[in-house]
């Protein structure tokens, strides 16, 4: 299982660094820091080369894209977004925060609600899309979008549960869990995902 982290210049390293380590948990998985450059800068100056190009989210097995404070004109740029192709058919795709912009430019939203952080809801409803306000979490099928910095987990959970089963994601989980907090931590994101599984199972 490989896995494209779309990280781009002025990022939030919660969301790509989160999920990345966590994805790489699993035995015999593969999560990148994928970009459009060969170095990005985090929101907070943070220099990162990136481990694959933009391009390598083709062959991946599973795309996330990750918030930042530019993504806003990165869902606007003609250029940037012909470069990400993504095929929710065949490929896990999920969205974190302000990522959902770019999901929505691509065309992957129509009429699906998605998950955002606070400060994006008013341009992802200005782009046509429902913001849901009442979860972290959501997924239609094999797209999936999550609102708020921390719900990094979710998304790596969701993944997880998608294709090892929801013990491995609760292992996974469990060894990133604050410590005494464990059990409670686990259920909590369990129990965001879990609707979710059981559409997957109906719809295979």
């Amino acid at each position: 299982m490989q896995i494209a982290v779309l990280t781009f210049d002025r990022f939030n390293e919660i969301d790509s660094f989160v999920v990345s380590n966590l994805l790489n948990r699993v035995p015999g998985w593969r999560a990148f820091i994928t970009g459009a450059t060969a170095r990005i800068e985090s929101r907070n100056g943070v220099l990162v080369d990136a481990q694959k190009k933009l391009e390598f989210m083709a062959e991946a097995d599973a795309v996330v894209i990750g918030s930042g404070m530019k993504t806003d004109e990165i869902a606007r740029d003609p250029v940037l977004l012909a470069r990400i192709r993504l095929d929710p058919a065949r490929q896990l795709v999920a969205a974190q925060c302000s990522g959902a912009l770019v999901l929505g430019a691509l065309g992957h939203l129509k009429g699906l609600p998605a998950c955002t952080d606070q400060y994006t809801r008013p341009l992802v409803e200005k782009a046509g899309i429902e913001a849901l306000t009442d979860r972290a979490f959501v997924a239609h099928g094999n797209l999936a979008t999550a609102g708020g910095c921390l719900s990094a987990p979710l998304i790596a959970a969701w993944m997880i549960a998608r294709r090892q089963g929801i013990a491995e994601a609760e292992r996974v989980l469990d060894s990133a869990a604050p410590v005494g907090d464990a059990p409670a931590y686990v259920a909590r994101a369990v129990a965001a995902i879990r609707p979710y599984l059981a559409k997957a199972a109906d719809a295979a």
